[in-house]
């Protein structure tokens, strides 16, 4: 597993917990800056935090290992049951009976993968697997138990999938360059996983807690978080960011498509995109103020991209209608996205943006 490299600050985190989080393909992911947002986060003065876009948890479990109350929130429901499985999550862990129950393949499952997904993204063994663990994982009695299960399981087709992301079908095997993640089963990986997110599993003495919420419907008033940490969808310069188009499988896959409008016209059958106003240049800007407006009683933490709109004067500006004090953080970073040979990279600066009274 790739490591995180992270100074000597032994007395506000654990360096091996936060070193050993599973890095999780996922795109914009801070896996990396880790280090970095800490720097940050500890020049700052502050007991609880709201992490507004959460993606693959990894912020928010550095909040925790902060030992910090943390509200882990994503408009995603894949990313929300990360956060349910290894931020709000205090000791439960999937022991061996539950193990041998998610994997047992005697049971009369549904069989809506195997047939929605044949020749899309993987093989039939691997599609059976999933149908049948799926079911299993709803019999689970315990919500924390289901959650570190599904996390298990996500990561476990992200690293089966080539690219790490559900937009490209059919034969994958031109893709296929040897890789051991691409050569084992779902259900091997899946074995391998659940391990590992048992380990992430750790209680910091504080209430954490997981949404599945658009930002603007957090109920600031009753949680009052003394920082608001935000890391929205870039408005990029060309293409798109949509995180419905390259992980709606996991997003379907966290609740078994229910309530999910499948595009049967896709090669993938990709789901309905949820719309977010910072993913579209007429909406951003509106979408910013209004987001600083609302959490202007808290530290701001904007984490934003040079390569995005809108840009760094903007946004401090509209940062300034709100704070006091706004201060930025530029640091250059590159990122890779992807493990295969020639996976892009995308060299940029990034920056925190600090808002405080």
């Amino acid at each position: 597993m790739e490591q995180l490299l992270i100074p000597s600050f032994q007395e506000q985190v654990d360096l091996k917990r936060i070193s050993n989080y599973p890095l999780m393909r996922y795109m914009g992911s801070k896996y990396k800056l880790i280090p970095w947002i800490h720097e940050t986060f500890n020049s700052l003065d502050f007991d609880s935090a709201f992490d507004a876009f959460s993606g693959s948890g990894v912020v928010s479990f550095l909040l925790k290992s902060m030992n910090k109350k943390v509200y882990s929130n994503d408009f995603l429901n894949f990313s929300s049951v990360i956060s349910k499985a290894v931020i709000e999550n205090k000791s439960v862990q999937v022991n061996e009976e539950d193990l041998l129950r998610l994997i047992n393949m005697n049971v009369n499952s549904d069989n809506f993968i195997q047939k929605t997904f044949d020749k899309v993204f993987y093989s039939k063994e691997d599609l059976v697997f999933l149908d049948k663990v799926s079911h299993n994982i709803s019999n689970l009695s315990s919500p924390y138990k289901r959650a570190l299960a599904y996390t298990a399981l996500f990561r476990s087709c992200l690293k089966k999938q080539p690219r790490g992301v559900f937009t490209i079908s059919g034969d994958l095997e031109k893709y296929n360059d040897g890789r051991r993640d691409l050569r084992i089963t779902i259900r091997e990986h899946f074995l391998e996983q659940v391990t590992i997110y048992n380990d992430t599993v750790f209680d910091n003495g504080q209430e954490n807690a997981s949404f599945n919420l658009d930002i603007f419907d957090f109920s600031q008033k009753m949680y009052k978080p003394d920082l608001v940490y935000m890391d929205p969808p870039y408005v990029p310069p060309s293409d798109d960011n949509c995180y419905i188009k390259r992980y709606h499988f996991l997003e379907g896959l966290s609740k078994y498509w229910q309530g999910e409008e499948i595009m049967e016209n896709t090669k993938v059958k990709k789901i309905r995109k949820k719309f977010t106003p910072f993913s579209y240049r007429r909406t951003a800007i509106n979408a910013f103020d209004r987001m600083f407006e609302k959490f202007s009683e808290s530290t701001l933490v904007l984490s934003y991209s040079s390569n995005a709109y809108p840009d760094l004067d903007t946004l401090v500006t509209i940062m300034k209608n709100h704070k006091n004090e706004v201060e930025v953080r530029i640091k250059p970073h590159q990122y890779h996205f992807g493990n295969h040979s020639t996976a892009s990279r995308s060299k940029v600066n990034e920056y925190l943006i600090v808002g405080q009274d």
